[in-house]
């Protein structure tokens, strides 16, 4: 999946913290844009509360103010979570808001960066969110600023025909092929995780 969509661009090792069978389950990725309208958080709330009652498998860097509210809904559920975040994670410590869940087995933590950035940053939030889109079978997009990064990933996902769920209770859009492709367990144990296939 990671190389038909990024190509060239695709990471050479993803790093791990949890359980790394998360992975087999279908994803939806979430993205909003920083700056968003009160309606637009609304949406995202209630976007957020439905995935965690439906039991989705969310996967998002969660970094934008949006997403870390999302990602407080969704830790009071009982379903998979898995967090992208934009830097290297060998040395992290879980957040505490994430410790129940991470010790009940539901999170993830994933990095596609082994050693450098130790902090975020612009141009690993971009890498980050280009991980997160490629993993993506369908996306819920609250908000999308024009012209920003969320723009661009929206972009991406349109081009790679990825569905889009909607952030309310409506059905998802049928625009595109659906992205169905089963995605096994590929890693082995450990913390650092060769990219290998299904997820390339």
């Amino acid at each position: 999946m990671l190389l038909a969509r990024l190509g060239a661009n695709v990471p050479g090792t993803l790093t791990a913290i949890g359980p790394v069978a998360l992975l087999a389950h279908r994803r939806r990725a979430l993205f909003c844009s920083a700056r968003s309208p009160g309606d637009a958080i609304l949406r995202a709330h209630d976007a957020a509360r439905r995935m965690r009652d439906e039991g989705v498998t969310v996967i998002s860097g969660f970094h934008s103010t949006i997403e870390k509210e999302c990602l407080r809904i969704l830790l009071r559920g009982k379903q998979p979570i898995i967090v992208c975040p934009a830097r290297a994670i060998q040395a992290m410590r879980i957040p505490t808001e994430c410790r129940a869940a991470f010790d009940a087995g539901r999170v993830l933590f994933l990095s596609a960066f082994a050693k450098e950035p130790r902090r975020v940053t612009k141009e690993s939030a971009a890498r980050r969110n280009e991980i997160v889109a490629a993993l993506a079978d369908d996306v819920c997009i609250p908000y999308v600023s024009p012209g920003g990064q969320t723009a661009r990933i929206a972009e991406m996902l349109t081009a790679w025909r990825v569905p889009l769920v909607a952030a309310s209770s409506d059905p998802p859009s049928r625009a595109g092929s659906p992205w169905r492709e089963r995605c096994a367990v590929p890693l082995r144990t450990g913390n650092t995780l060769e990219c290998t296939a299904p997820l390339l």
